[in-house]
């Protein structure tokens, strides 16, 4: 039998991303080598807001056919002074995302052992869970206007968009991974104010659940999944939710699950029609590039999440267990959780790890 190559599109980005991604790449390529069945290369894309201050785009105009042959996308970070947020969002990271079709986003709320946690007494057992994302659609679809600008008048108009076939199948993806788990699944929109979106939202969480009758199904207002996220994280298994609230309630999610430095997100074409993509989500911090101390273990961690979905699950969960003992034994971490190793140290650790 030939060899399962692997070939990844890598876009390290701004700021701490080329650092970061060093020790993902650094671990993937470990691992294909203990392994002995795969290979793995990787092309790198100079693309961001370096890029964009160069050139006047965050990626050519031709990025999407040059990065559709590839297995997976591996995105370090973008963002840095100078550029505005809505240019290296939108024309990089969202041109990606509606570009080949990545409608779900799915990151993982996990406590694990060793990882710190501002909740009193909090254990792991009480912190697991996974949100499920709308990706593509909801405030995000950049649908609006501005009207009478520079005026007295000046109006924006920003439009949500919820689509039917956009909301039935993340509601659908999210019923099926909730059963496949053996989860609770738990909708979250905001149906007693927005009565045409939340409210179209809940009528097909319950409408997909008539397929559904053995999973164990909630709903909540955002605002009270807020608080439970904190007060009583337990409850949840599976979440499913709206692009915007999402996006806020998952770094709300990483708060409670060791911080930004542990948070890692997949952005995912579930038919597999256009390549996926795999990020740690804590944005470039540019303020500390270039020093050495960044955590590598969201992008290590996101290199799980690409195993697990190009068929390595074995090795996914490899790869957080070897996360998991470097946070028990303290013995290799970055200062932002009380060690003194640097960035370069975490991949070599975490593949030391894996070879025991």
């Amino acid at each position: 039998m030939s060899m399962k190559q692997f070939n990844i599109a890598v876009i390290a980005g701004d700021g701490i991303g080329p650092e970061v991604i060093a020790e993902g790449k650094k671990v993937f390529s470990g691992i294909a080598q203990m392994d002995g069945s795969f290979s793995v290369s990787f092309e790198d894309f100079p693309w961001g807001c370096e890029y964009y201050l160069k050139s006047g785009e965050m990626m050519p105009k031709k990025g999407l056919d040059l990065l559709r042959s590839y297995d997976a996308i591996y995105l370090g970070a973008v963002g840095y002074p100078g550029v505005p947020d809505y240019v290296s969002l939108g024309d990089l990271l969202l041109r990606i995302r509606r570009g080949f079709d990545e409608y779900i986003n799915l990151r993982p709320v996990r406590l694990l052992h060793g990882a710190p946690c501002p909740l009193a007494d909090a254990s792991p057992s009480d912190i697991d869970m996974i949100v499920v994302r709308e990706n593509s659609e909801g405030e995000y679809a950049n649908v609006g206007t501005r009207l009478y600008p520079g005026t007295s008048r000046e109006t924006a108009l920003q439009t949500g968009v919820f689509s039917r076939y956009g909301c039935e199948r993340v509601i659908r993806y999210a019923y099926e991974l909730a059963r496949r788990e053996k989860r609770s699944l738990t909708s979250i929109s905001k149906g007693n104010a927005l009565r045409y979106s939340m409210v179209f939202w809940d009528e097909i969480f319950a409408e997909v659940g008539k397929e559904y009758p053995n999973v164990e199904t909630h709903t909540l207002l955002v605002d009270a999944a807020s608080m439970f996220f904190v007060k009583n994280p337990k409850r949840f298994g599976v979440v499913v939710t709206s692009n915007l609230f999402g996006d806020i309630l998952t770094d709300l999610g990483a708060a409670i699950a060791g911080g930004m430095g542990l948070a890692a997100g997949a952005n995912l074409n579930p038919e597999r029609r256009f390549p996926s993509m795999f990020e740690p989500i804590h944005g470039s911090a540019p303020d500390i590039a270039g020093q050495g101390i960044a955590n590598p273990l969201a992008s290590i961690w996101s290199v799980a999440q690409m195993l697990e979905f190009l068929g390595e699950k074995e090795w996914a969960e490899r790869v957080l267990r070897a996360i998991e003992t470097l946070l028990v034994e303290k013995k290799t971490l970055t200062p932002d959780l009380g060690g003194t190793a640097c960035t370069s140290d975490i991949g070599s650790a975490v593949l030391e790890v894996l070879a025991r």
